[in-house]
C-alpha cells in the first residue's frame, strides 16, 4: 500500500454516494488521499461538454466538502470519456491508485451473462485492486476474506493468490479487522468423467476421492499460507462450486470485503461463461475486491 492514493469512481446520476464515503472512511483508515472523479460519456460539443465537466467538477466539490469532515485530504477530477469503462481505466493509468472504489448494484442474469457493462468491464481491465462497494454498512472492526485457488484450477497464475493475501492482510490490519481465507474445490467433474467412462461397471469411489481431494487442497492451502502468519482457525476449505460456495462462506462469516482474482479472458469463453468473480458479485452480501495478477496490463483499446 505504498502509493496513497484512493480513486472513488463517482456517478454523477445517484442522490447517494455509498462508495464515495465508502473510500472517505477507508482513505482515512490508510492515511490516504481521496480523489473524487466523474467520468462522463454523453456525446457533446465542445462548448457544452466543458460546462458539463465543470458542473460535476462543482459538484464533486461540495461532496468532498461534506465528506472531508473526517480531516482527510481529498482532489476532484472530471473528463469525458467514451465508453466509459475505458474512459475509467485512463484515468487509472494516469493515477496510478492504491485502490479504485465504485459502487455496484443487482444486475440480472441476462446481463451477467450477454451484456457488457461498467462493472464487468472494469472487472476484466481495471489495472489497479478495484473495490465494488454495496450500499450497506460495514463493520467498525470488518471481517475481510480473502477466496484463493492454490491448486490453480481455474487459470489463476501463482503469483496472483500471492497478491490476494497480501492485499487483503494489508488492508485489514490497517482496519483493526479479521482476516479469514476460504479455497473451495468441487470434486463433481472428476466423479462424472469417471462414472461417464465407456464400457466402465465399477462403482465410483466418491468418499474414498473425496477425502483425497480435500487432502490436497488442504495441502496446498497450508502451504500457501504459510509464509503470511493466519491463523488455522481462519483457513476455510469447502467442497463444492467454487462462486456458491463462497457465497456460503461469507455469509456464515458475516465478511464485510471479499478479496479475489480475476483473470482477463477474451472471446466466445469470457462472455457465455465469465469468472469466479462475475459469477459471486450479485450473490455476495457484502463488497468484493478484485486484485489482478502483479504482471497484468489493461487491453490495448483500454490504455
Amino acid at each position: 500500500m505504498a502509493n496513497k492514493i484512493i480513486l472513488s469512481v463517482v456517478d454523477p446520476t445517484a442522490e447517494e454516494q455509498p462508495a464515495a464515503e465508502r473510500a472517505a472512511w477507508l482513505a482515512a483508515k490508510v492515511g490516504a488521499r481521496l480523489e473524487l472523479f466523474v467520468c462522463d460519456d454523453v456525446p457533446r460539443s465542445d462548448e457544452t461538454r466543458e460546462a458539463a465537466l465543470e458542473a460535476h467538477r462543482e459538484r464533486l466539490r461540495a461532496l468532498a466538502q461534506r465528506l472531508s469532515a473526517g480531516g482527510i485530504e481529498i482532489t476532484v477530477d472530471a473528463r469525458w470519456g467514451r465508453p466509459l469503462d475505458r474512459g475509467v481505466v485512463a484515468k487509472i493509468i494516469d493515477t496510478e491508485p492504491l485502490l479504485v472504489v465504485k459502487d455496484t448494484h443487482y444486475h440480472t442474469g441476462i446481463k451477467r451473462t450477454l451484456f457488457t457493462n461498467t462493472d464487468w468491464s472494469l472487472i476484466r481491465t481495471c489495472p489497479a485492486p478495484l473495490l465494488l462497494v454495496k450500499p450497506r454498512p460495514i463493520a467498525v472492526e470488518p471481517v475481510v476474506v480473502a477466496a484463493v485457488d492454490p491448486m490453480h484450477e481455474h487459470d489463476k497464475p501463482a503469483e496472483l493468490d500471492r497478491a490476494i493475501l497480501a492485499f487483503a492482510k494489508e488492508l485489514a490490519t490497517a482496519l483493526n479487522g479479521q482476516l479469514h481465507v476460504h479455497h473451495s474445490f468441487d470434486i463433481g467433474p472428476v466423479l462424472a468423467a469417471i462414472a461417464g467412462t465407456p464400457g466402465s461397471t465399477m462403482a465410483v469411489p466418491v468418499e474414498e476421492i473425496s477425502e483425497a481431494a480435500e487432502a490436497e487442497h488442504r495441502k496446498a492451502l497450508e502451504k500457501l499460507v504459510a509464509d503470511f502468519g493466519i491463523e488455522p482457525s481462519r483457513l476455510h476449505l469447502e467442497q463444492g462450486v467454487p462462486h456458491e460456495a463462497l457465497v456460503r462462506q461469507a455469509e456464515a462469516l458475516g465478511a464485510d470485503i471479499v478479496v479475489m482474482g480475476a483473470v482477463s479472458r477474451s472471446g466466445l469463453k469470457r462472455i457465455f461463461v465469465g469468472s469466479t468473480a462475475e459469477r459471486a458479485l450479485d450473490r455476495l452480501p457484502c463488497d468484493l475486491l478484485v486484485i489482478k495478477p502483479p504482471a497484468f496490463t489493461p487491453p490495448a483499446d483500454h490504455g
